[in-house]
């Protein structure tokens, strides 16, 4: 497993609508696995491997693999160097307490440590400590005081800094969500094209922008690729953690990928999810059913665009999700990737 190719995907930062850098490494990482790659408008890349069979008219099979991450933008840097914070995703604010960050701009990055304004516990009361700002309450501090707004502009961004770990059969890092299925994008067709299988399928693998702040790149990358069958590529909840009860678990890590049906912003093509389940069935890939009460992903935008597509979700269970901590089960990810490589294969 490439456990390396993973760390520099979840190590690079690109937050919604500044994807670049992680672009970029895709770019090089899939040179000459591709018949054709570009950048759309939005800043998807698009990656094109046509049918291996001359097939005049190929089933159109789209992978939806978004490449931001939650983090922030830069609104205001005040003259003593506090830098003010807009959030470009979901936070939960809980986890935001002095936290370890990486503030990037156009000319260079900078460390810094994120905390939420107010008095510190030595000197705060009881009401104050009970109190949970919003994420617009927290400010960054790069340690250059009144130097910071020659280094720092309104519209530069910062993610949360902490490398990827493993620890026992488990991968932790920030950023899995989703640079976990550009892994699995990149890595399937790798293993689809050292197989030597004449697919007949025209697979489109798109690493999608803006995801996290309403499927946007996804939808219009859709548009341009039409697709037959849309898979959308991405984490989903593993609660299978104290404090949760097991009927709101969503999935279990260790017990496969999930085959997701149903979330806020779509319902799966029954005879697809049944066609998977076949597969995984008979190649003894573990999976699991998976329902999410909300949220949704980008399969729901290949399904809507222009005539509609027949779409489900392959996902891999996360603890912690959104947070500098999520964790997936090696196993899973080799699950996902199998059903999609022994999917690609058949199509």
């Amino acid at each position: 497993m490439n456990i390396d190719l993973l760390r520099l995907l979840c190590e690079t930062p690109g937050v919604p609508g500044r994807e670049h850098r992680v672009r970029a490494l895709i770019e090089r990482e899939i040179d000459g696995l591709f018949d054709e790659v570009r950048t759309d408008a939005m800043g998807s890349l698009l990656a094109v491997r046509r049918s291996r069979t001359n097939d005049p008219n190929p089933l159109k099979i789209m992978l939806l693999c978004h490449m931001d991450e939650i983090g922030f933008l830069v609104t205001h840097v005040s003259e003593k160097g506090w830098i003010h914070v807009d959030p470009v995703g979901g936070f939960d604010a809980r986890t935001l307490f002095a936290r370890r960050v990486r503030v990037v701009t156009r000319d260079g990055e900078y460390p810094g440590v994120m905390n939420a304004g107010g008095r510190p516990i030595h000197i705060s009361s009881p009401e104050e400590r009970k109190k949970i700002p919003e994420p617009k309450d927290f400010f960054v501090d790069i340690g250059l005081d009144g130097e910071t707004r020659s280094k720092v502009a309104v519209g530069d961004f910062v993610v949360m800094d902490e490398p990827l770990i493993e620890m026992g059969d488990k991968i932790v890092s920030k950023a899995l969500d989703n640079r976990m299925a550009c892994w699995l994008g990149i890595e399937a067709i790798r293993a689809l094209d050292a197989s030597g299988v004449d697919h007949a399928c025209e697979i489109h693998v798109v690493f999608t922008t803006q995801e996290e702040v309403g499927l946007r790149g996804a939808k219009t990358a859709s548009y341009a690729v039409a697709p037959d069958i849309g898979l959308g590529i991405d984490t989903t909840l593993a609660c299978d953690t104290p404090g949760v009860p097991e009927n709101e678990a969503v999935t279990t890590q260790g017990k496969g990928f999930g085959l997701h049906l149903k979330d806020g912003s779509f319902i799966a093509d029954l005879d697809l999810v049944e066609e998977i389940e076949a597969i995984a069935t008979r190649e003894k890939i573990p999976f699991q059913r998976t329902i999410l009460a909300r949220g949704g992903q980008d399969g729901a935008a290949a399904q809507q665009a222009a005539a509609g597509a027949r779409a489900v979700g392959i996902v891999v269970g996360t603890r912690y999700i959104h947070t500098i901590t999520e964790m997936i089960s090696r196993t899973d990810l080799q699950a996902a990737l199998d059903i999609l490589v022994a999917y690609l294969r058949e199509k």
